[in-house]
Formats: C-alpha cells, sequence, structure tokens
C-alpha cells in the first residue's frame, strides 16, 4: 500500500506497528528536514500512533502549549501527539492546517480518521473482513481487497451529471471519503463521525461589515506568512489573475521578491493562452517566473499519466496543465501557493451574475422569453472560443426560468441529463442537498465551497500536484479567511456587474487596475477542438455504442448523438463528452469484469 503511494512522499518511509495496527507513510519532508521528523510518530511508550499528510500551520502555538512533551523533533505533525493525549479527537477542532490525519489508540483500541475543514487533503477508507483500510488515495485500498469491479452507480450519477462525486462517496461501492470536517471515529462498539466544525453554522453566524476591507488584508496577509512555512523553497501557481496575483504580493511583502517564484502555463492557442499576464504580473514583482508551453502532445500524455495512477475519474480538463505545470515546478521547488477558494468565497464566478440576469428574464412575457430562447439557439456554435458566448447564451436560457438549486447545478454540470441513464438509474439520482438559508448569492457561493470546490477543484490540485511530489497550499481556504467570508453578506461580494468586489478593494492597495478588473478566465484547456482532431480515435473508441449499451449504464445511441452533433458543429457538447470520455478511462484501467 505505501509503496503506492511514494510519489506523494518519496524523501522517507517509515513503518510502525503495535497490537491490533499498522501505520506506513511516506514522507515529503517540507519542515525540518531531518530524519527525526519522519513518521509514524509515537507516544506514551509506542500506545498511540500518528500519521498525517498535509501541514499544521499553529504548530509553533501547539509546541508552546505542551513545552513539557519530549518532542523528537521541529516537525508541524508532532504536536498533534500531545494535543490528542489531552483532549482526544476532540482537540481536531484546535487545529489550524490542511490535514488528513490518523491516530491509533492501541489503549482504547480506538482509531481516528479525520480530514481538515475545507478538505484539501483526501482520505479514503474501506473494511477488509474485520480490518480497517484507509488511505489517501484510492488505489492503496485495491490491492489485494475485494473492491474491484464493485462500481457505486450512484457515484457514478454523480460525476455524470454533475462533474465530480460528493463526498463521503467513491466511485467504488466498497470504498469511502472521511468527510471534509469530521474524524471518522471506529472502535470495538462500531464507528461515528466527529464533526469538529460545520462550514453551514459558520455561513449563518454574522459578522460587522465595518472596517471589512482592512480585516480581509489582515487576515490574508496572515494567512499567506503562516502558509510560507516551509525549511524548503516556496512558489506560486500564477495566471495573472486576481487571486494568484494578489498572493504573490502578500508572499512577496513577507519574504521579498527573491525568495519567491512564479510558475504559469502558456498554450499555444491564443484564446487560452494566459502566459503573458502572469509574465507581466512577475516582472511587476520583479520575481523570477516560469511558463511551462502546454500543446497537444503534451496534454495527450498527461491524460495517459492522471488516467493510469489516479484510481478515480477526473472530469475537470484542467487536471491535465495543473499536472504538467506541478511537474515544471517540482524542479525548483517543493510546495506552492494556489488561488483555489477565491472564487466560491468571495463570489467570483459570473454564473452568480446568471442567477440575477435569471430574475430579470423570468418577469419577461413568455412571448419574449420564446423569442430569445429561439435566437440564442440559432446562434451559430463556436469550437475555438475559450468561453463562446453562444455556448454561454445556450445554456443560460436553457435553465434561467429554474429554481435556483436547479439552476445553479445546470449551469456547473456536465450537460448530461438523467435521461441519457438506462433502467431505473435516473430514478436512483439525488443532486446534493442546497443550501436553504441566506439570501441567493450566499447560498450558490455556500454550495459551490461545499461541493465543486471541495471534490472538484481541491481533489483536482491534490491529484496533480502530489503525482509530482509536490505540496499544494491555499492561503484563501485558511480558516480564519473562511470563517470571514462565510459570515459576511453577498453585497460585499457582489456589486452590480463587479464580482468579488471586497477581494478587488484588497487587491487595489497591491497591485495595478489592469490586474484587478481583468477579465476573468481561469484555467481552461482547449477540449472542444481536441475532441474532434487528436482525441478523435479514442473517442470513437471508447464511446462506440455497442461498447456503451454493453455497460448496461447508458444509452449508446444517444450519447453517439452527442458526439455527432459535436463532431459536425452542430452543438458544443465538449463538456459532456469529456465526462463520458474520462468515466470509460476509468473503467478499462480500475474495473475488473465480473
Amino acid at each position: 500500500m505505501a509503496a503506492l503511494l511514494r510519489h506523494r512522499g518519496p524523501d522517507a518511509h517509515g513503518l510502525a506497528t503495535i497490537q491490533g495496527a499498522a501505520f506506513g507513510a511516506e514522507r515529503l519532508r517540507v519542515i525540518d528536514t531531518t530524519p527525526a521528523a519522519d513518521q509514524p510518530f509515537t507516544a506514551l511508550d509506542g500506545n498511540v500512533l500518528l500519521v498525517m499528510n498535509g501541514a499544521i500551520y499553529n504548530a509553533p502555538e501547539l509546541r508552546r502549549r505542551y513545552a513539557a512533551f519530549p518532542f523528537r523533533s521541529r516537525s508541524d505533525v508532532e504536536p498533534v501527539l500531545p494535543l490528542y493525549l489531552e483532549r482526544g479527537h476532540e482537540g481536531l477542532a484546535d487545529l489550524d492546517g490542511m490535514f488528513a490525519i490518523a491516530i491509533y489508540d492501541a489503549r482504547t483500541h480506538e482509531l481516528v480518521l479525520a480530514r481538515d475543514r475545507a478538505g484539501e487533503k483526501p482520505l479514503f477508507y474501506t473494511s477488509v473482513g474485520e480490518e480497517v483500510w484507509f488511505a489517501s488515495e484510492v488505489q492503496a485500498l485495491l490491492t489485494g481487497a475485494p473492491q474491484r469491479g464493485s462500481l457505486n452507480k450512484a457515484a457514478m450519477l454523480d460525476f455524470l451529471t454533475l462533474g465530480y462525486i460528493s463526498e463521503p462517496e467513491t466511485m467504488f461501492r466498497h470504498i469511502r471519503r472521511v468527510q471534509a470536517g469530521t474524524a471518522l471515529v471506529i472502535d470495538e462498539t462500531g464507528r461515528r463521525i466527529f464533526r469538529y466544525w460545520d462550514c453551514d453554522a459558520v455561513a449563518r453566524e454574522t459578522v460587522p461589515t465595518s472596517g471589512a476591507m482592512e480585516r480581509l488584508e489582515r487576515l490574508l496577509r496572515r494567512a499567506v506568512d503562516k502558509q510560507l512555512t516551509a525549511d524548503v523553497p516556496v512558489g506560486v501557481f500564477s495566471s495573472g489573475g486576481i487571486d494568484s496575483a494578489l498572493l504573490t504580493a502578500l508572499a512577496v511583502r513577507s519574504v521579498g521578491a527573491n525568495r519567491i517564484q512564479t510558475f504559469g502555463v502558456g498554450f499555444s492557442q491564443r484564446p487560452f493562452d494566459e502566459s503573458r499576464h502572469a509574465r507581466r504580473l512577475a516582472d511587476l514583482l520583479q520575481v523570477r517566473h516560469v511558463t511551462l508551453e502546454v500543446d497537444e502532445s503534451s496534454l495527450a500524455e498527461s491524460l495517459h499519466t492522471v488516467v493510469a495512477q489516479v484510481a478515480e475519474p477526473m472530469a475537470d480538463p484542467a487536471t491535465l496543465p495543473t499536472y504538467l505545470l506541478a511537474r515544471a515546478a517540482r524542479d525548483y521547488v517543493k510546495v506552492v501557493l494556489s488561488g483555489e477558494g477565491a472564487d466560491e468565497l468571495f463570489g467570483g464566478y459570473p454564473t452568480y451574475l446568471g442567477h440575477r440576469a435569471a430574475r430579470l428574464y423570468q418577469r419577461l412575457p413568455i412571448s419574449m422569453r420564446s423569442t430569445l430562447r429561439k435566437a440564442a439557439n440559432a446562434l451559430p456554435v463556436s469550437l475555438e472560443a475559450k468561453v463562446p458566448l453562444e455556448y454561454l447564451l445556450r445554456r443560460f436560457v436553457a435553465c434561467a426560468e429554474e429554481d435556483l438549486s436547479e439552476r445553479h447545478i445546470h449551469w456547473f454540470g456536465t450537460g448530461l441529463t438523467t435521461d441519457m441513464f438506462q433502467g431505473e438509474l435516473d430514478a436512483q439520482y439525488r443532486q446534493p442537498p442546497f443550501p436553504e438559508f441566506g439570501d441567493d448569492m450566499n447560498r450558490a457561493m455556500l454550495f459551490d465551497f461545499r461541493t465543486y470546490l471541495r471534490d472538484n477543484l481541491l481533489a483536482k490540485v491534490d491529484r496533480a500536484t502530489m503525482l509530482n511530489s509536490l505540496e499544494s497550499r491555499a492561503p484563501y481556504l485558511d480558516q480564519a479567511v473562511v470563517r470571514f467570508a462565510l459570515a459576511i453578506p453577498s453585497s460585499l461580494k457582489i456589486r452590480r456587474t463587479t464580482t468579488k468586489w471586497l477581494l478587488k478593494q484588497v487587491a487595489g492597495r497591491w497591485l495595478p487596475r489592469s490586474i484587478v478588473h481583468r477579465k476573468k478566465r481561469g484555467l481552461s484547456v482547449p477540449i472542444a477542438q481536441w475532441l474532434n482532431g487528436g482525441l478523435a480515435r479514442e473517442v470513437d473508441r471508447l464511446l462506440h455504442t455497442d461498447r456503451i449499451e454493453g455497460r448496461g449504464l447508458l444509452h449508446g445511441r444517444k450519447v453517439q448523438q452527442l458526439v455527432l452533433e459535436h463532431r459536425c458543429g452542430r452543438a458544443n457538447h465538449s463538456r459532456a463528452i469529456w465526462a463520458l470520455l474520462m468515466l470509460e478511462y476509468w473503467i478499462e484501467r480500475w474495473i475488473t469484469e465480473d
């Protein structure tokens, strides 16, 4: 099992056993790079075992609190031991960081499996006979276990409609995820979930809005300072957009330009290329910058690597350039800061503006709405643009009359509908619950925070970076920043047509207006063209009608109709076809037919 996770920590390999438990750890040495900090850690004459993936940012405070504890290292992980010895699993609430933690207490025969609040670090578990197995990635749980072939159809429906799988499910029926902000506690009496943090409860809180700009800036500066802590070089993933630009500026303020290096992606297709913006930011802040040029050949290489090594289907095409960028960055640094969480916390997606437009659209006469629908659907289809206007308009009119939750999920989803599913699968599908409190904007943002961010974006970044032995940290997901952002009103996040209003006010103190107010683009891949070009043979092979029908899961003819419409330019079905393609790759690689 440990050998299958060596890419996550190639610097040291540890194993510890006590009666009833065996723990393995693959370590990436970031803080205290000496062997003294290698895991597992033990306490009380070996009666308590600890392994952890991630980083504890308040480790210095915990060391001061437990100054009498016989620490063997300067590790940020080791202070979790005295905290557990004093407070048990309830002490998790005192941790500030990103982590997946396993603790076994031989005195009580209790196993604790816990994840951080936002879900930055993954943790999977399963039962094998009377044993409990756990690991940071699914493939470590498949060797020698009976899970192969056990497809979780409910998770498959999630994946095909949303593009990701909602926790605690996985694509394997007998493998589950520990939920973010919780600990799974297992002892001889059974299993129970201890929730030490609840984003919904935090979102119900209220905070004073006076001085919000100064408070947010103070919180972000503190978050960046904490997450720069490392005994190895640290860099920043940079697109030149506001999120990464602000992180870079604050990092330079904290440690100086000579200690920060930025990394960005360049595409040969100009609509997808953001490299000039990242280089301009690097010149402005006087930091070293590396641009990775990505083409169809390198994307194909990363596709084969991800499919072969990640036992989860990844429907976000940005996984591929993120993997390549991480591989390039690993030649220079061991840790990178990235901007995940800013859009969900501060209202960065154009979708949120779409909800406001939908309310206006719903007030129009039926005849006018019908005319607008026909006009949008008559627009010529573009497969070359990064985010084609006609594509946005078609998706808008298709869902604008639905209620908030249905509309939002459809806009963010793959475009596949449940009528694609064979048999009773469509009746089994249950969408993730939508928040029932707050105004529409904050409800949508909270939904994205607890689903799209956690189950898609953070999973993508973790797998892509850790495949290259690179640790990614997200300062916007610092617990104090998250608590503040979830509790402030949406009027501080979106004003008129300006998204991320408050964050832009803060960024304006550090960056020029041209960067702060540049149109949001995001890391996108030209998959619409790729599916009709270099990947066309794979699309034909994996999505052949007979192959799809033979699985008994989807209607092969409807899948083929999507492919044909995309091929002839009648519609842009790239998101749907990509999700189907990733599902078929996953089944081919990871499922053994019964």
